[in-house]
């Protein structure tokens, strides 16, 4: 439970628009992959739902949008890109998997210029 919390609810709570800074590959796919878990079981217990349900499930990925881009800008800091280079999310395929192959990269060793 402290992992989820650490890695997930202080994400959405403390750092919910913060672009700026660092966020490590653990601190990154921690958070994406509590993200799946949480809205696959939102998704499931929403279905019975009908379209209310489906209402409801837009409006959490609405509210999850902003921390996971911001997320995301960490991470590409953590590795010395700028958080522009999300924009690669707008070429169809080949910008969704160069992004992947930039978010498994290691981190930068030592300070970059995206520390405060």
């Amino acid at each position: 439970m402290e992992v989820f919390k650490t890695y997930y609810w202080n994400i959405l709570t403390k750092n919910y628009v913060n672009f700026s800074g660092r966020a490590t590959r653990k601190q990154y796919w921690l958070f994406v992959l509590f993200n799946i878990i949480v809205f696959a079981v939102l998704a499931f217990v929403l279905s019975f739902l009908g379209n209310t349900g489906n209402v409801l499930y837009y409006l959490c990925n609405l509210a999850v949008l902003l921390p996971s881009l911001a997320i995301a800008v960490r991470r590409l800091h953590d590795i010395n890109f700028s958080g522009w280079w999300m924009l690669l999310v707008l070429l169809p395929f080949l910008g969704g998997l160069i992004l992947l192959v930039l978010m498994l990269l290691p981190s930068t060793q030592g300070a970059n210029r995206f520390d405060k």
